[in-house]
């Protein structure tokens, strides 16, 4: 499991090519690592999230108070898969994944 961390986020090319080269699966905060190559993600969708940032800075900019704005959870998840990563690591995933993944990679 590699959490959603910015410097693992930043290095992730070679995250995945280390995972790759000694055959481990992993499983991602985000889409970005399995587009990239790795086998799977479950996270929150990171795009509302910066609309969300994005508003509040407006409204901050406005003048109201930080303090006063809600603290918000994201709502929106996704499940992605890479299937030639998962057959490059000789896996079969159950179809049951599949049917429940949001984006599949082939």
């Amino acid at each position: 499991m590699v959490g959603p961390d910015p410097l693992l986020f930043r290095q992730r090319e070679q995250l995945l090519a280390l995972a790759s080269r000694h055959a481990v699966p992993a499983i991602y905060d985000w889409r970005e690592f399995v587009v990239t190559g790795g086998l799977i993600s479950y996270g929150a969708s990171i795009a509302p999230i910066w609309r969300q940032v994005g508003v509040y800075a407006a409204r901050i900019l406005k003048g109201e108070k930080p303090a006063d704005l809600p603290v918000q959870l994201p709502t929106r998840f996704e499940l992605v898969v890479n299937l030639n990563t998962a057959k490059a690591l000789g896996l079969t995933l159950p179809p049951s994944i599949l049917a429940l993944a949001t984006e599949v990679i082939e």
